[in-house]
């Protein structure tokens, strides 16, 4: 059972990196601010960083993790419970990795949570707890994300006039690759000679224009400085998901006392670093590309949206979503430019309803599984 409990508590990590740690830096990779490859490193280094962290600032968040005050402790002493939750939580979270949308961690923590300690304790579940402590911060955090989000992109664009702040849109003109026959249709190539090198200017679609910060400010360039500055936020919205979702996840393999806190938050943080850069690509691509397009500086008010939000949460227990926190940002600038996918938005939403329900029933099933059979 232990075994089964340190696999399963494994590959809920696993999942959580690959649907999880890119959030952090979508924004980087959205606004054509650097590539995917940088994204993920760069991703993947803050996220370890703020799981450390978490050795030292995340102890609320472990024990209400592992299902203290949710169901009585003597269901906490045996490993059935912890290992119907990981499952149930990790199956939800991978099966949404498979097809690119980005759910919460949390939300099927909670969902697993809810499945295994009702079908183990019925009605002695604490269904108060469950609601005030775990649901209500689900909920609201992603509504104030899109607010603030909002407010602080329309107060960043106050600021960048007074500095000087200018915006541009860049046309590129350069060298293309075409067929010899596209040019000449009658042309047969001989040799190597199939295709020739010629200048080009290109009219792209509004969505794929990238626009461009001119001027300067105390001496430094803008547009490098709020590319640092951007860097900066998406590296404190990763460390703070590092720090909010390792806790949750070792909380599982403390319930047993098989390993002390300091070992079973350095496991976790592994297999999420490994998640994050073997499997992150698809929930990437829908969180950087089809939410909305974005600028860099809208990209860079979401990102610190969400990063203050996620870390003033974690230290105060406060079991919030990251991607709840970070889509409610993106939406928020997608709002207020007009440009925001909403048939993505919808299917993001589906996947956030079915979440709890989906990691309710596999652990149920599991706990039942485990125990009475």
């Amino acid at each position: 059972m232990i075994i089964l409990l340190f696999a399963a508590a494994c590959f809920l990590a696993f999942s959580n990196g690959a649907n999880d740690n890119f959030k952090g830096v979508a924004t980087l990779f959205g606004s054509g601010t650097t590539n995917y490859k940088t994204a993920i490193i760069w991703a993947t280094i803050t996220t370890l960083m703020g799981s450390m962290a978490a050795i030292f600032l995340a102890g609320v968040l472990v024990k209400n993790f592992s299902g203290k005050g949710l169901v009585p402790d003597a269901l906490l002493q045996g490993p059935e419970f912890a290992i119907s939750v990981a499952i149930g939580a990790s199956l939800t979270v991978f099966l949404a990795t498979r097809i690119g949308m980005p759910i919460s961690t949390t939300h099927g923590l909670v969902g697993a949570l809810f499945g295994s300690g009702v079908v183990a304790v019925g009605s002695a579940f604490n269904f108060v707890k469950l609601a005030s402590v775990f649901l209500i911060p689900l909920l609201v955090s992603p509504l104030m994300a899109a607010v603030l989000s909002l407010v602080a992109y329309y107060a960043f664009r106050r600021g960048s006039s007074l500095i000087g702040l200018s915006k541009t849109t860049c046309v590129c003109i350069g060298k293309e690759y075409v067929p010899l026959q596209e040019l000449q249709p009658n042309y047969i190539p001989i040799g190597s000679l199939s295709a020739v090198s010629v200048a080009t200017l290109k009219v792209d679609s509004l969505q794929n224009c990238v626009d461009v910060y001119q001027g300067n400010f105390l001496g430094l360039n803008l547009q490098r400085l709020l590319d640092g500055a951007h860097f900066l936020s998406a590296g404190v919205v990763s460390f703070a998901r590092g720090l909010n979702d390792t806790p949750k996840i070792a909380g599982l393999l403390l319930i047993v006392h098989a390993f002390d806190i300091t070992w079973g938050l350095g496991i976790v943080a592994v297999a999420i670093a490994v998640g994050g850069l073997t499997s992150a690509r698809k929930v990437g691509e829908t969180m950087s590309k089809k939410i909305t397009s974005m600028s860099h500086g809208q990209g860079f008010a979401a990102n610190m949206i969400t990063g203050v939000l996620v870390t003033t949460a974690s230290l105060h227990g406060l079991p919030v979503s990251t991607t709840h926190v970070s889509v409610g940002s993106i939406f928020g600038i997608g709002t207020v430019t007009g440009k925001s996918d909403l048939k993505v938005v919808k299917n993001i939403l589906l996947s956030w309803l079915l979440t709890l329900p989906v990691a309710a029933v596999i652990a149920g099933l599991t706990y039942w599984l485990l125990k009475f059979n």
